[in-house]
């Protein structure tokens, strides 16, 4: 159902224009240096003349499928229901301008302010949204670095759907921020646990953090775990069918194995020394063991990369906290990924507010500000 089909709804709901957000897939013909084809993502420009694709801080990640407009519309009419906003309808004229400010309650790493122009615009694209910072920037406590001017009701109808994405995305991008910098010369990834409908935003983020993505999706990696391998009979036995599909498909992607003992990836070495795989990461699962005292043990993982001596990427898993991290990102590994930096977020404490004197005051009198 769109606000357009509910009649009854007050005018301002009338104006919400279609356009078009939505990232498509395609396949770029690439020159005949191998018998595969590879596939590629790459986005469409948004063709909302008040928001560029190609003036984003940071872009977001390519996906073939996600409706990124029509997530935003989702969000928006789960508030509104099928009446509206009646608070805002039985206590503001439905004329009134008044500028509203974003309001800073925790230090930490702003993301979303892209998604959150997107969100205005749909919800009233008359509002007038300025910016004193960028996605990634740092924002501390009881800063004020942004506003949208326009009128009241629309201002108020956006705001919670914008603050929960910014809230969201700006806790996974400030925990990022951390992790990326402790595991330094490691790159951080993150995982596929993601919020079901937000892999995107989420997966956004963590570049806004400064991380690295992981695969999007099932789609665009082949990524052999631990269930993979006890079907197919063993670690071997996975990376040759995998070679087998590929070749019969005419398909080139990044390929990687998942390892659990020093064993498994010895014999992941020997086969790739007999063979043209087209293995290219090899990934030392739960090779970090955590110490009764806090610390960890990184010797297994060390040993695994010294066997695997820059033949193919590493990728360390399991037991990555922000207390662990820059101990596992001295072992020598590619790569770290934690499943943690989008599972189990915290958000950022941010606020819309009209009246930012009184919200600053209660803020200190809080400690919120």
């Amino acid at each position: 159902m769109s606000y357009t089909s509910l009649g009854y709804l007050p005018q301002y709901y009338l104006h919400i224009r279609e356009r078009t957000l939505s990232f498509s897939l395609k396949l770029q013909q690439q020159s005949k240096v191998s018998c595969r084809r590879a596939v590629k993502m790459s986005a469409t420009e948004l063709t909302n003349s008040k928001i560029s694709y190609e003036s984003y801080a940071i872009k977001p990640p390519m996906h073939p499928t996600y409706d990124l407009k029509g997530i935003i519309k989702l969000a928006l009419a789960e508030d509104a229901g099928d009446r509206g906003d009646i608070t805002c309808m039985a206590t503001i004229p439905s004329d009134m301008e008044v500028e509203a400010y974003f309001l800073a309650k925790e230090d930490g790493i702003i993301a979303g302010i892209s998604l959150a122009e997107m969100i205005f615009h749909e919800v009233d694209p008359s509002l007038k949204v300025e910016w004193s910072k960028k996605d990634g920037d740092f924002i501390h406590k009881g800063l004020q670095f942004g506003k949208v001017h326009g009128r009241a009701h629309n201002i108020i109808v956006a705001e919670r759907v914008v603050l929960n994405f910014m809230q969201r995305m700006s806790g996974i991008a400030t925990l990022t921020k951390a992790m990326a910098d402790a595991a330094h010369p490691a790159y951080i990834l993150e995982t596929r646990k993601t919020a079901p409908g937000l892999r995107l935003l989420d997966k956004w983020a963590v570049l806004i953090g400064g991380g690295r993505n992981h695969r999007m999706g099932l789609f665009d990696m082949v990524m052999i775990k631990d269930n993979h391998i006890s079907t197919a009979g063993g670690v071997t036995n996975a990376i040759r069918a995998v070679d087998l599909y590929l070749e019969q498909k005419n398909l080139q992607m990044e390929v990687e194995v998942e390892t659990r003992t020093l064993e498994e990836v010895k014999e992941v070495l020997h086969h790739a020394s007999q063979t043209n795989t087209s293995l290219t990461r090899i990934m030392l699962d739960n090779m970090v063991l955590p110490l009764p005292n806090g610390d960890v043990d990184t010797s297994m993982l060390i040993e695994a990369v010294q066997l695997v001596n820059g033949r193919f990427e590493t990728e360390a898993s399991g037991n990555v906290t922000l207390d662990t991290v820059h101990k596992i990102g001295q072992s020598g590994v590619t790569y770290i990924s934690s499943g943690s930096l989008t599972h189990s977020v915290k958000a950022l404490d941010i606020s819309l507010k009209i009246d930012t004197e009184l919200a600053l005051k209660v803020g200190r009198r809080t400690g919120r500000a």
